[in-house]
């Protein structure tokens, strides 16, 4: 299996960390508007050209709109998404976590979560039970998302931020 990883910034970096520690894939590839690095092996527009059986995408762009236009452009086009779970996160069984989503370690997502498309669970994020992350979520480093919420599309919650039970319901 072959990753492509659009954006070659800090999260996609990270992203293709991430991705190299599941094992998953056997190549790990960019494509980037503005980078020279020898893994970059195209720019972001040039994406059809890449699709294949074998190839996953992943939209490694940190804002949470453009991240989201780029996963429906993708799936438009019938390009399948990467769901990449770093292995020491943890994910309950009994949560859904949508293809288009990065966990990285240390977070938790715990029973009867459902995490939609283009969402970020940063590193040591934590997002209890009974909640819903609509798409293009993203929990900054340390962020806790207490039991039964319902987070509205595209929103952030900031690096040590607590929202409350309940309180987005």
């Amino acid at each position: 299996m072959r990753l492509i990883i659009l954006g070659a910034g800090g999260h996609g970096k990270v992203v293709a960390d991430i991705a190299k520690q599941t094992g998953k894939y056997k190549e790990i590839c960019f494509l980037d508007d503005n980078s020279l690095d020898a893994e970059v092996i195209g720019k972001c527009y040039q994406y059809l050209e890449f699709q294949s059986a074998d190839t996953e995408m992943y939209p490694a762009f940190g804002n949470n709109t453009v991240r989201i236009q780029w996963e429906n452009k993708l799936l438009e086009a019938g390009i399948s998404l990467a769901k990449i779970i770093h292995p020491l996160a943890y994910v309950s069984p009994l949560a859904e976590v949508a293809s288009g989503c990065v966990i990285m370690p240390y977070a938790v997502v715990n029973t009867g979560t459902k995490i939609k498309k283009a969402c970020i669970i940063n590193i040591g994020a934590m997002v209890d039970h009974d909640c819903i992350l609509e798409e293009g979520c993203h929990l900054a480093p340390g962020a806790i998302v207490k039991g039964e919420n319902h987070l509205p599309e595209g929103m952030k919650v900031d690096s040590g931020e607590v929202v409350p039970l309940q309180y987005y319901n």
